[in-house]
C-alpha cells in the first residue's frame, strides 16, 4: 500500500473517542500508529511525520501507540469450524522465541497470536486454552502439523487432526508478519513483551483494517460479522 494510500485511510477512519485531551489532530495520530502497525520503527515512524510537517518527539508516538493498543478490543468472539494453528521460530533481541499462531482458515481471522520462550506441547497447551477463553471451539477442528499437537489439544477436549494442505492459511501468515519485521530488521529489536504489544497491535490491523485478497477485499472482521 502507496504511503499516500494509507494516509486517505486514515483520514476516513476517525475515532475521536480515543484520544480525548490530545494537542495533535486525531487523523495524524492514527496515521502514526498505522505507520507502526505496518513495520516501521518508532524513530522511522518520527521521522515520515517530520517530512509531512509534525513535529513530535519518540516520546509522543510512543504513547499514541499504547493509547490505541490498549483500546482496542480483541478479535470478535468467533465460532469456526476449521482453525490452523502453528509455531514459528523467531529471533527477539538474540534470543530464540517461538512466535504460535491461531487461524480461522474460512474467515482468515487472525484468532490468537503470542510468544513463548520455549515449543512443546506445555506451550501449545497453554496458547491452546487462551482461545478457548475467547472463542467457541466446542466443535472446532484443529488443523496441525504434529503429534505434540494432538495431545495438548486432548488436555483440553478439542478435536484435531493432522493437515499439511489447509494449514497454508496459517503459513501465509507467518510470511506476512515476518516480511513486516524482516523490512527493518533482521530480528526483532526489543524486549518479549513489546514483541507480544507489537503483535497485538498487528493483529488488530490484519483483522480490522487489511484488505485481504482471498475475501475479495474485505477484512477477517467484516468476513465474520456478515
Amino acid at each position: 500500500m502507496e504511503l499516500a494510500d494509507l494516509l486517505r485511510e486514515t483520514l476516513e477512519t476517525d475515532s475521536q473517542d480515543v484520544w480525548e485531551n490530545e494537542r495533535t489532530p486525531t487523523p495524524v495520530r492514527r496515521f502514526g500508529v498505522r505507520l507502526h502497525a505496518a513495520g516501521l520503527s518508532i524513530r522511522e515512524t518520527v521521522a515520515i511525520l517530520e517530512s509531512l510537517g509534525v513535529d513530535r518527539s519518540h516520546g509522543a508516538v510512543w504513547n499514541w501507540v499504547h493509547t490505541l493498543s490498549e483500546a482496542q478490543s480483541d478479535p470478535p468472539t468467533a465460532s469456526p469450524s476449521r482453525v490452523a494453528v502453528d509455531e514459528k521460530q523467531i529471533e527477539v533481541d538474540g534470543e530464540k522465541k517461538w512466535l504460535y499462531a491461531a487461524v480461522d482458515t474460512e474467515s482468515k481471522l487472525l484468532l490468537e497470536v503470542d510468544v513463548f520462550s520455549r515449543r512443546g506441547t506445555d506451550p501449545a497447551a497453554a496458547f491452546l486454552h487462551r482461545l478457548t477463553e475467547k472463542h467457541d471451539v466446542t466443535e472446532t477442528v484443529f488443523l496441525v502439523d504434529a503429534g505434540g499437537y494432538l495431545t495438548a489439544l486432548s488436555r483440553h477436549d478439542l478435536s484435531g487432526r493432522l493437515d499439511y494442505r489447509l494449514r497454508n492459511h496459517i503459513e501465509k501468515w507467518f510470511q506476512t508478519v515476518t516480511m513486516r519485521i524482516d523490512r527493518f530488521h533482521s530480528f526483532w529489536r526489543g524486549s518479549q513483551s513489546s514483541a507480544k504489544q507489537w503483535l497485538r497491535r498487528f493483529r488488530h490491523h490484519y483483522n480490522h483494517e487489511r484488505p485481504n485478497q482471498a475475501l475479495d477485499g474485505r477484512t477477517p472482521a467484516e468476513e465474520i460479522q456478515n
